[in-house]
């Protein structure tokens, strides 16, 4: 395959991934680790560090897109950075003692439990009790549906900051920007509206990429020929993402899309995991 085929190859993939990843809050890497490494043969650490650049990416593209529109928290975010901040860290530095043949099983088994864990919760329904610690901490917020201002109240805070830690931890490890574990842990655990949940997400997960990638670049795991184009593909593709995602105003149907695409490729991630031995 020539440089030129190569490139077009991964700026298109890249640019769906950034689409679908904006609007799920996934980050693309769910999207890139499949691509580069069951249809192009990237070594599977060279795809993880072009992958963090996606969900860079990623979050410079739709997070900043979504924050104008006062969807995303941003007390939240910061908050919950904190804890995948530190567990990426962790995770990067013991990333090159896992075998390579069990990083697309690890991917695709936590993305399945995410996909389901998500459509267990059918609708956005408003939490009954105060937390203090969201009250304190100003946590709180509300967001605009449909031309309604919903206000919500987060509950469970020391829960989420268990869970984003771990989040952080396979982050680093696995090179997907943990966009699903985010988005499951403030949906689910902390009770946060799935439209805010994805965008909150979205606005993190560059954060969490940034201190894994910074630990791949040292170790020669960043390749110029495959992470630019990713880059510049999954850039686009979120920008795209966040434009549609104003546009759609059911939760489930999110949710859907959501736990559709991911059990796809997390089915095909673990098939090359065992079968294949991805090397």
């Amino acid at each position: 395959m020539s440089i030129l085929i190569l490139t077009l190859s991964i700026l298109i993939g890249a640019y769906f991934a950034g689409l679908i990843g904006s609007m799920t809050g996934l980050g693309g890497g769910f999207i890139i680790i499949p691509l580069l490494t069951l249809f192009l043969h990237v070594n599977i650490h060279y795809a993880v560090g072009a992958s963090l650049i996606s969900v860079i990416a990623t979050s410079s593209g739709a997070g900043a897109a979504r924050i104008r529109e006062d969807v995303t928290n941003l007390r939240l975010a910061m908050f919950l950075e904190i804890a995948t901040t530190i567990g990426a860290i962790v995770g990067a530095l013991y990333s090159v003692y896992v075998p390579a043949h069990i990083i697309p099983v690890m991917i695709g088994t936590i993305l399945i439990f995410s996909s389901v864990m998500s459509l267990r919760k059918k609708k956005d329904v408003p939490c009954q009790e105060l937390s203090k610690m969201a009250q304190l901490l100003k946590l709180n917020g509300s967001y605009v549906n449909s031309d309604q201002i919903i206000p919500y109240t987060i509950k469970n805070v020391i829960g989420g900051f268990i869970s984003m830690l771990f989040a952080g931890v396979v982050s680093g490890l696995l090179g997907i920007g943990s966009g699903a574990l985010k988005v499951f842990a403030m949906d689910t655990v902390m009770n946060v509206p799935f439209k805010v949940s994805t965008t909150t997400s979205n606005f993190m997960i560059g954060v969490t990429a940034a201190a894994s990638a910074v630990i791949y670049f040292q170790r020669g795991y960043m390749d110029p020929v495959i992470a630019m184009p990713v880059g510049i593909g999954v850039v686009f593709g979120s920008l795209t993402g966040a434009k549609l995602l104003t546009k759609i105003n059911s939760p489930q149907l999110l949710r859907l899309l959501f736990a559709g695409v991911v059990s796809l490729l997390a089915m095909q991630m673990i098939y090359n995991g065992l079968k294949i031995h991805i090397k």
